[in-house]
């Protein structure tokens, strides 16, 4: 099986997002796909989309790890999560403080019996396994937060979908939430709706988590998947059912046969691809 590998870097704000960021944020996708699929040439699919993730969470460019939005009691809560779409494991941390790579975190409770913790408990596990104090905040969210600004404080979160080459899929998703959130609100992104795979197919997402996790769009994509459906069928069909209650969110998927897709409710997500090269995309 040839290894195939997507990322995406959420949505840019047709307001607030200058050409500079943009191209800023292109160039950042294209650096972190090509180190990640040079990464899965000697790794499974599990390990590859958290490493993907990792550094898009040490990129302050995006909305996870480094950079993430603040909420509206001044603090910055993070969430992640893991599929194994081999093993059939899911794995995750919701509003996590303080820590660099949440989804490092969610893959380490892969190992464990318990794999999905949340709040101060998911810190305290994290201590415990290593993972030492880390400030996420940076001035221009502060800034940010102080003047309770822009549209892009609700669309951000990475992702990474992967192919190995034993035909294993995982997918990972990590985010710093909307901004400005009632503290305690859990996203999409550690759970089944906004990050799933099995091994006929495996997606993340980005957007409003809400409008995610209301029809439950990543699980629903794959189970179309698992179903029989092409991977285009399903994500067509199930992007169509979220335009029923005009949602916002984008896709980022890959088949075990290889299939690759991309759709989203408005065109300014920012995905990247490695397949026979490094390819960005985002352009109005």
């Amino acid at each position: 099986m040839k290894p195939k590998i997507i990322i995406h870097g959420g949505f840019f704000s047709e307001s607030s997002s200058s050409e500079e960021v943009k191209k800023s944020k292109q160039d950042a996708l294209r650096s972190v796909v090509t180190k990640a699929y040079k990464f899965l040439q000697d790794h499974n699919a599990t390990e590859t989309v958290a490493y993907a993730v990792s550094l898009l969470e040490d990129c302050d460019l995006f909305n996870a790890g480094l950079g993430s939005q603040i909420q509206s009691d001044g603090k910055i809560r993070l969430s992640a999560s893991v599929m194994d779409g081999k093993a059939l494991k899911f794995s995750g941390v919701i509003n996590i403080e303080e820590v660099k790579n949440p989804v490092y975190v969610a893959k380490r409770l892969m190992e464990f019996e318990d794999r999905v913790l949340s709040g101060p408990e998911s810190q305290e596990f994290a201590r415990k396994e290593g993972f030492g104090y880390y400030n996420p905040e940076t001035k221009q969210r502060k800034e940010e937060y102080s003047k309770k600004l822009s549209d892009s404080i609700r669309t951000g979160t990475v992702g990474c979908v992967a192919l190995d080459k034993e035909g294993a899929l995982a997918a990972a998703t990590s985010t710093g939430g909307k901004g400005f959130e009632i503290p305690g609100r859990v996203s999409d992104s550690a759970t089944v709706a906004g990050n799933y795979a099995n091994k006929h197919a495996a997606v993340s997402c980005t957007g409003v988590g809400e409008d995610i996790v209301n029809i439950a769009l990543a699980a629903r994509i794959v189970t179309r998947v698992t179903d029989g459906g092409t991977l285009n069928e399903a994500a067509v069909k199930t992007m169509g059912e979220l335009k029923e209650s005009d949602g916002f969110a984008g896709i980022i998927a890959i088949s075990s046969a290889g299939e690759i897709c991309h759709l989203d409710s408005h065109p300014y997500m920012v995905w990247a691809l490695y397949d026979e090269k490094a390819e960005v995309f985002g352009e109005k």
